[in-house]
């Protein structure tokens, strides 16, 4: 209608900063549909001061009047029919996670909004974008068009762009020489450890939010895309085929962690840049408002050093079995699995118990005197033998035994179903010198961190997974307090330890109450635990989640989002029972649901004592459990 009309769409702040002051795009003869569709070049509203300076003034003060009744930053959109200004819609503004920060503790400070509505003020998950690498926007902008060959499952959150591996020997051989490389596999093993440490990206065919590459994944702080089953992989020949594009190593990808795209270029990549004054500030806040103390799944001292500067209160999950695949120490391992004989066995274990010991002494150093819970070697035998001729070899030579023998060996390792195979407990019941060996590391470890540092409280909790049986328990424990009390009599120390569990089979569950006879914790280990119930494997279900979520038979991933409704049904259950026998019974959750806004709220409803999730994701969680006790609050 002229140029005394026009149409626009404004912020009362920054929604990218979070800066306070208006910010949106005008356009003078022109409707909504031209701004927002982009045909047009519109004009910084500022603009409207000149074109339409009393309009503008009108705008200004409607804008606040809009920002002081719904107290928090708005997105608006009006229009302009000659010079007559009429407000078309206003709503809370979408903004970054550095923005919503910012807006929080300006609004507190500005008198619009208690702490407690500030703290709910923000998304919880959002805070994960924080700590991690993202696309530059633009860069993305335009690969978002021309450049997505595929999806997979968002596994762990970032951005990541390098050249293609097919090895974790590659990944080491060129990260050393400071190259970016994405790591394709067709799924990981604990033997791909140290190449996924210099890996940029992780990509994986098979897998799903709680696959191998996924959990060691987001311990790193790695970005990582599972569960591409449109990929089909000729790891021979190195390469794999995607929208029929054939990628041969050296070949580029980049990895969007946070949405599962997967693109055929190099996008560039900016590090993470949390705002440490606001973001430390509502760290401050969320830890004032929580209940559920919050811990972290660590299992070398940096990722424990990092996650207690997030805020981590403890350590709730160290599994032992990821300190084995060093090169310097996956040898002796594969002695122990491999030997014939009990006293061959002993010699082996001998040669990693002061490895163990000096793993724990560093942890228990990086928390300074908070738990440390500390679980026994959990995976099958399998997982850590020889896959190439050479190490074979190798194993061969230094145990005295032909090829042969070795191959032999290993293949007797090889079970049908290993996650409800030879594993855990079972471990120990079979072979007890391994608990035997892995307690005196965890007791000498702790006297000796106890006696540098005489203030501090160095109380080791020791995890037994996979527990089924009552008398399981009672087997192992049996070792462990033999074992300990012996070493602590002998040291005259006055060192206190705990014996607890990890619930993760149904079973363990129904029967709480006779377990916590003899547990002195629990601790929920909801990656096998949701597994076990559902009756699927958490690695190959991603072939067939998608229909189901298609179809609305499940409306969210049971191993990203707790199943509340029957996994949830027997935590709750658990803690009833264990606490009906053992009154003081402490209670936490270790699977990667410790780190989903959603599960944590379930965790504080039902009286858990602690989450534990990956060491990036530690700031979700006490914001997520403040948010949690301020919606229903503890008694």
């Amino acid at each position: 209608m002229g140029d005394t009309s026009g149409t626009g769409v404004a912020f009362t702040r920054n929604p990218a900063t979070g800066e306070k002051g208006l910010m949106g795009e005008f356009l003078i003869n022109a409707q909504g549909e031209d701004v927002v569709a982009g045909v047009r070049t519109p004009m910084p509203i500022q603009k409207m001061a000149e074109v339409m300076p009393e309009v503008y003034e009108q705008f200004k003060k409607i804008c606040d009047i809009l920002e002081n009744h719904y107290r928090d930053m708005q997105d608006m959109e009006f229009t302009i029919e000659d010079k007559h200004l009429y407000m078309l819609q206003t709503r809370n503004g979408k903004r970054t996670a550095a923005a919503a920060i910012k807006i929080a503790c300006d609004l507190i400070d500005e008198g619009m909004i208690t702490e407690q509505q500030a703290l709910m003020q923000i998304d919880a998950k959002s805070l994960d974008m924080l700590l991690h690498p993202t696309f530059d926007s633009e860069s993305l902008k335009n690969a978002d068009k021309n450049n997505v060959v595929g999806k997979g499952i968002a596994a762990s959150p970032g951005a990541a762009a390098g050249k293609i591996v097919f090895t974790a020997e590659d990944a080491v051989k060129l990260g050393k020489q400071n190259e970016k490389v994405v790591l394709v596999r067709l799924e990981t093993s604990p033997e791909d450890i140290e190449g996924m440490k210099y890996a940029q990206g992780i990509l994986t065919v098979r897998g799903g939010q709680t696959s191998h590459a996924a959990v060691v994944a987001r311990g790193m702080g790695t970005c990582c895309v599972s569960g591409c089953g449109d990929i089909k992989m000729d790891e021979e020949n190195k390469c794999f085929t995607l929208a029929n594009k054939v990628f041969h190593e050296g070949n580029v990808l980049s990895l969007d962690g946070s949405t599962g795209k997967i693109y055929d270029c190099l996008i560039k990549t900016v590090p993470a840049d949390p705002n440490s004054g606001y973001f430390g500030r509502i760290m401050k806040l969320a830890d004032k408002y929580k209940a559920l103390g919050v811990r972290t799944n660590a299992d070398t001292p940096h990722d424990a050093e990092r996650a207690a500067e997030l805020g981590a209160q403890g350590i709730g999950l160290c599994r032992t079995e990821h300190m084995f695949f060093e090169p310097d120490r996956i040898g002796a391992f594969r002695e122990m699995i491999c030997a014939d004989t009990l006293e061959e066995r002993i010699v082996a274990l001998n040669k990693i118990e002061p490895m163990q010991q000096k793993d724990f002494e560093g942890l228990m150093e990086a928390l300074k005197g908070m738990p440390v819970t500390i679980r026994f070697l959990d995976p099958p035998l399998h997982e850590f033998v020889p896959t190439s001729e050479e190490d074979i070899k190798e194993l061969a030579k230094v145990q005295n035994k032909t090829v042969a023998q070795i191959k032999q060996i290993i293949n007797g390792l090889h079970e049908f179903n290993p996650m409800m195979g030879h594993r855990g407990c079972r471990l120990t019941v079979t072979y007890p010198e391994i608990a035997e060996m892995q307690t005196r590391a965890i007791i000498k470890a702790a006297i000796n961190v106890q006696k540098r540092h005489p203030d501090w409280k160095v109380e080791p909790e020791i995890m037994i997974p996979l527990v089924g049986e009552v008398k399981e328990l009672a087997f192992v424990k049996k070792i462990v307090v033999k074992t300990a009390d012996e070493i602590i009599a002998k040291s005259n120390s006055k060192l206190k330890y705990e014996v607890g569990t990890m619930i993760e089979i149904p079973r363990a569950a129904l029967t709480a109450d006779e377990i916590a006879k003899e547990a002195e914790f629990f601790c929920f280990g909801t990656n096998d635990l949701t597994q076990m119930t559902f009756g699927f494997s958490r690695d190959d279900a991603g072939k067939f989640l998608p229909a189901y979520y298609a179809n609305k038979i499940y409306e969210s991933d049971p191993f990203a989002r707790l199943d509340t409704v029957g996994v949830g049904k027997l935590m709750e259950m658990s803690i009833k029972l264990g606490r009906s026998t053992r009154p003081n019974l402490h209670a936490g959750i270790c699977g990667e649901h410790g780190g989903d806004p959603s599960s944590i709220e379930f965790c504080h409803n039902i009286g858990l004592d602690y989450v534990s999730c990956s060491p990036l994701r530690v700031p979700i969680a006490p914001l997520a459990a403040a948010q949690a006790n301020i919606k229903n609050p503890r008694k």
